[in-house]
């Protein structure tokens, strides 16, 4: 029986590891987000007095990314390792490419609007005479908010669809996730802070899976051992 606990316990670990990814990545992203927000206007033809002002706002949200990125490849990896044989490798290979595609679009756009505030903080005003300022912005627009959160919906739909056939979330959850990744993906002109759809409902699945990781855990030293 010690032994059966045991191998119980050392399998909890794996959700946990989970939920803890999901919530510092969640966390990462939306505190990045919400900093580029509130330091540059959503028009990406904006003047460029915001941009130069807040900048040390906007290098802070961007530095913050590389460690989102990094929660978020532990979460994948976790929750691949926690699905285990029952992963179907149609939507294994799409959950992991939509995933990697959306890390590797992110990062495109933050290194873009990096190199960009770089610029206009040594005081390279020739940006704005050639109109390369202009271009990196809607460029980086263009990025999170046609690609990036296509991908997203795309990780969404598979996440939810696995979650269905193994059951490692409730049901009503992996149904909000389809209704959420629907609006992603046919999300059309700027519908403000729409990105945050993606963090928020990670954080909801982590969430859930840490709780329900501690509840087992309760359950397992709850139960007497046999002699």
């Amino acid at each position: 029986m010690n032994q059966e606990a045991d191998s119980i316990r050392r399998g909890l670990t794996t959700p946990r590891a989970a939920a803890i990814a999901g919530i510092a990545f969640s966390l990462l992203l939306i505190a990045s987000m919400v900093l580029i927000r509130s330091a540059i206007p959503a028009d990406p033809l904006a003047a460029v007095t915001d941009v130069v002002r807040n900048s040390r706002k906007v290098s802070l949200a961007l530095n913050l990314l590389p460690f989102a990125g990094i929660a978020f490849l532990w979460f994948v990896g976790v929750l691949r390792d926690r699905i285990g044989a029952l992963e179907d490798r149609f939507f294994a290979t799409v959950f992991l490419g939509s995933a990697l595609l959306f890390l590797a679009t992110l990062f495109a756009a933050a290194s873009v609007a990096g190199g960009m505030v770089r610029l206009l903080i040594n005081g390279s005003q020739s940006l704005l005479g050639t109109g390369a300022y202009n271009l990196a912005r809607i460029q980086v627009y263009q990025a999170m908010h046609t690609y990036a959160i296509k991908m997203a919906g795309v990780f969404m739909i598979s996440t939810s669809t696995i979650s269905l056939r193994t059951g490692i979330v409730p049901r009503w959850m992996a149904f909000l996730g389809f209704a959420l990744a629907l609006l992603l993906l046919l999300a059309v002109g700027t519908i403000d802070l729409i990105l945050l759809v993606f963090p928020v409902w990670v954080l909801s699945i982590s969430i859930y899976i840490l709780i329900d990781n501690f509840r087992g855990m309760s359950g397992i030293t709850a139960t007497p051992t046999r002699k």
